[in-house]
């Protein structure tokens, strides 16, 4: 479900096309690729979703632990994992605790070692600040009319982070929903961003 906007925002630094590769890490690469196939993956299921989180594991790695996942796999993404080390595979979470809002859900995660990084993605409303200012100070006022807002946009949030620290973050807006209409970057929803990083530590 949609929230209200006191949860972590996306930054209006957000760019619909990936920086070029050449000037991020090979860690960096890895993840803003599971973080495009996640948001592309999620998306695929529509709006109004529930929020998703995904353990994030290298691929070359979960292959040695249990080999029988090459047959699981695709002959492209098999060969992309032999010949790239950060190569990444998603594991989505079933089964994730009751809690009232994301922060809550995501102060209760905690990651063993294995677990090389860690993805959500979240639908919020957001308003432009003037309008947001002027929101009902009283929660069960404030959602109603932040729904019926003109100028509130709904957008999908898709954030990664790894252990080694790097960071990528996908956000789509129903307003324009499609795939190359997807603001990308490291630092986008700086919030999400800590706390995700919080539950690696």
């Amino acid at each position: 479900m949609p929230s209200t906007p006191a949860a972590p925002e996306p930054s209006p630094a957000a760019q619909s096309d990936a920086p070029s590769s050449t000037t991020q890490s090979p860690a960096t690469r890895a993840l803003a690729d599971a973080v495009r196939e996640i948001e592309h993956h999620v998306a695929t299921a529509g709006w109004d979703a529930p929020v998703r989180v995904f353990a994030l594991v290298r691929t070359q790695a979960a292959l040695a632990a249990e080999p029988s996942l090459a047959a699981q796999l695709e002959p492209a993404t098999l060969a992309a994992a032999q010949a790239e080390p950060w190569h990444l595979t998603s594991i989505e979470q079933e089964g994730l605790p009751e809690a009232p809002d994301l922060e809550t859900l995501l102060a209760g995660l905690s990651w063993p070692e294995s677990v090389d990084g860690v993805a959500v993605t979240a639908e919020r409303v957001i308003l432009p600040p003037a309008a947001e200012a002027q929101m009902p100070s009283d929660p069960d006022e404030a959602l109603p009319w932040l729904l019926a807002h003109p100028d509130r946009q709904d957008v999908r949030l898709a954030v990664g982070v790894l252990r080694e620290g790097a960071t990528w973050c996908a956000v789509r807006t129903r307003a324009n929903d499609t795939d190359d209409q997807v603001g990308q970057g490291p630092d986008v929803v700086p919030g999400l961003v800590s706390a995700l990083r919080a539950t690696l530590t």
